[in-house]
């Protein structure tokens, strides 16, 4: 009988950094997406962590990416990076951007980065995250595959388009959130098929257009529903504008990856807002939102965005990394 297991971050990082070169990804590509999702299963974010891990696989064997892609970065106006992926994933993309976005935002104040042509198949809020980290405020948003009925429509046309934000606090941890404007995120959903649960009423419909809570239905030619009807819609449909339209990458609808059986990763856009709260608050930011935060305990709240996440974090870099049965062997063949 096969037992949990536990690794640090720094073994099961390099093991995925392994899987991913021996599957066709540049070192360069392989370190950052080993990093990402090697952070997101430390940190609690399973259905971003090795979960992810087939899928990506399905995809570089698939063809549809370019695990190797070298991102062009352009810099393109005082306030502004652009970056085309060429057809790569987003987060070498940013990666290579990084340095200069950074730059920009603390000599203008505020910086944007326009990614095109790129694969987001992770987390949101490790994009954002780090930047709060050094005192700046991030905002993020990618838009994904079509999955996502907007409110009133009777098909789908958005992805789950998810929207992150970090900011940094004085004391604490940065505040961060990660949030698809989705009911769910995709993921959740395959986590729930996977293991038989429910899904939560309205979360989505079948393919016949009809209310479901069962997660097969949704794969199975169905789609999931904005989060908070029209409200959620609208911002699902911000997403695609600035994420598609405003970097030049495509829509949730535009690509087909019909002739690339296997494929998972949606080719689609990313933007980023960076801003120096330095230039328009004074010094007082973190502390500013340190006293939100105060108000916010004091009202009751006991769950700040990114906590989870945090406590999560720590255990793990003490305790290790957990990963279910069966799956460092699957991890482990993957990298032979």
């Amino acid at each position: 009988m096969s037992h949990e297991q536990t690794l640090s971050y720094s073994e099961l990082e390099s093991l995925l950094a392994t899987i991913f070169r021996k599957h066709g990804a540049s070192p360069a590509v392989a370190a950052v997406l080993a990093a990402n999702c090697a952070g997101a299963q430390r940190d609690g974010a399973e259905s971003h962590g090795v979960f992810r891990m087939a899928g990506y696989l399905s995809t570089l064997a698939s063809g549809w990416v370019n695990p190797a892609a070298v991102p062009v970065v352009e810099d393109v106006a005082p306030g502004v990076v652009a970056v085309d992926a060429c057809n790569g994933f987003a987060q070498p993309a940013l990666a290579a951007a990084r340095s200069l976005l950074t730059h920009k935002a603390r000599s203008a104040g505020i910086a944007v980065l326009a990614i095109r042509n790129s694969h987001h198949f992770a987390a949101l809020w490790p994009d954002v995250e780090p930047f709060a980290e050094e005192g700046l405020v991030a905002l993020s948003v990618v838009n994904s595959m079509t999955c996502v009925v907007p409110h009133g429509a009777v098909r789908p046309v958005f992805g789950t388009n998810p929207i992150a934000f970090a900011a940094p606090c004085e004391g604490r941890e940065p505040l961060v959130f990660d949030m698809a404007t989705s009911a769910l995120a995709h993921g959740d959903v395959q986590i729930a098929a996977r293991e038989g649960h429910d899904l939560p009423e309205g979360a989505g419909v079948d393919a016949s257009g009809q209310p479901t809570q069962d997660p097969r239905a949704v794969l199975d030619g169905g789609a999931l529903l904005p989060f908070g009807g029209h409200k959620g819609s609208a911002l699902s449909m911000m997403v695609e504008l600035l994420a598609a339209a405003l970097t030049g990458g495509h829509f949730s609808f535009e690509f087909d990856w019909a002739e690339h059986p296997g494929a998972k990763t949606p080719w689609t856009g990313q933007l980023m807002i960076v801003i120096d709260p330095s230039k328009t608050g004074g010094n007082r930011f973190a502390a500013r939102a340190r006293d939100l935060v105060q108000q916010m305990t004091e009202a009751g709240v006991n769950r700040l965005a990114g906590d989870r996440r945090h406590r999560q974090r720590q255990a793990a870099l003490r305790e290790g990394i957990t990963l279910a049965p069966g799956c460092l062997a699957q991890l482990q063949a993957w990298a032979q």
